[in-house]
């Protein structure tokens, strides 16, 4: 008897599109506009995200424009970046904002290496859970246990896998990191 791993294999792609998400969102050697998405702005009496009120291009390598679209909500923007805390200079000129992203010293390339690892621990914890659940639910669908052991078994090289494939996007971060 066969047992189905498409739940498993749906939410484990679902972890690792996770931490691809998480690791646009923290900056290596050039600025990009996703790197301001965990930024909120106070607009219209709601959080907003940054791209729900202006938008974010990059200019130079390490600069990004910020094209507000209500000209009335440039200064909570601009107090949005700010409180933000991501080392950033905003600029305010006639069309939007700049913002300027410093070059990265050792220390803050290792503070974004750490944070990097922490994403990364977090998603393979999500995947341990993921098994967990599934070998739970292998024992009442199997009634056999040659069949529960083979199914974890099957289970564990997916596992193995997902892990594999969490560990490359990590060392494809690090390695831009280090450039």
């Amino acid at each position: 008897m066969q047992y189905d791993f498409s739940a498993f294999d749906a939410k484990a792609k679902d972890i690792f599109e996770w931490l691809q998400t998480e690791y646009t969102s923290i900056r290596a050697g050039r600025a990009t506009p996703q790197l301001l998405d965990g930024v909120r702005v106070s607009a219209y009496g709601a959080q907003s995200a940054m791209n729900q009120v202006a938008s974010v291009t990059a200019e130079e390598a390490r600069t990004l424009r910020v094209s507000v679209w209500d000209a009335s909500l440039v200064k909570a923007v601009e107090k949005a970046l700010i409180e933000a805390d991501l080392g950033v200079s905003v600029v305010v000129d006639g069309n939007g904002m700049r913002v300027s992203f410093p070059e990265l010293s050792s220390e803050r390339r290792e503070q974004l290496l750490k944070l990097a690892k922490s994403k990364l621990e977090e998603a393979r914890i999500s995947i341990r859970g993921l098994r967990d659940d599934e070998n739970k639910k292998i024992i009442p669908e199997l009634p056999g246990e040659d069949d529960q052991r083979r199914a974890k078994e099957v289970l564990q090289k997916k596992v193995d896998d997902s892990n594999a494939k969490l560990a490359s996007l990590f060392e494809l971060k690090e390695k831009e990191m280090s450039i």
